[in-house]
């Protein structure tokens, strides 16, 4: 695999510094890969903007930065406007369809993912990044599902193992639908 970058954004609080760290630990420990991941938010902690981006590569990473992200993971409108212009033709786009209506762009696939409603029905909408990062997974066969699902259960609060496997199960059947 050559270097791919990933990025998470949305609303601080969503989990997606989670769902990127979940990503770059599962590349290192059990796909054999090189990863490297940053974070940034903006100036309120919950609520506000928050990013998280993942270089996995099968070389040793010089530049950990994501510049034109091959996969664009978004679950908020405003990260949506802000950053779509910097996916790299070709990329893909998987947005949370709850909460992000996006334009039409023949240069980018766009994968439409309920996962707020899917976290709900869960009865937690707190797993709707897990969800995602399962559609994630499934759309792009980035790493080993079942590589990921180990790195979840040992990433995530004591109690929460099983809702949490179940959401990324949930992601991954929602992908497969799309």
């Amino acid at each position: 695999m050559s270097r791919q970058e990933i990025r998470f954004a949305g609303f601080g609080g969503q989990g997606l510094l989670l769902a990127g760290i979940i990503l770059g630990k599962t590349a290192c420990l059990y796909g054999g890969k090189q990863a490297a991941q940053t974070q940034s938010y903006g100036t309120e902690a919950r609520g506000g903007a928050s990013q998280c981006n993942v270089v996995i590569d099968d070389r040793e990473i010089t530049y950990v930065g994501v510049v034109n992200p091959d996969v664009f993971v978004v679950m908020s409108q405003e990260a949506y406007d802000k950053l779509i212009e910097e996916v790299k033709e070709g990329g893909t786009v998987f947005y949370d369809s709850d909460l992000v209506k996006v334009r039409e762009d023949s240069k980018l696939r766009q994968v439409p993912v309920s996962s707020t409603s899917a976290a709900k029905d869960l009865g937690r909408q707190m797993v709707a990044n897990v969800v995602m990062l399962g559609a994630m997974i499934e759309g792009t066969k980035l790493l080993d599902a079942e590589d990921v699902k180990v790195c979840l259960r040992e990433s995530v609060p004591p109690g929460t193992e099983e809702l949490n496997l179940k959401a990324f199960d949930k992601g991954r059947s929602l992908f497969r639908v799309s």
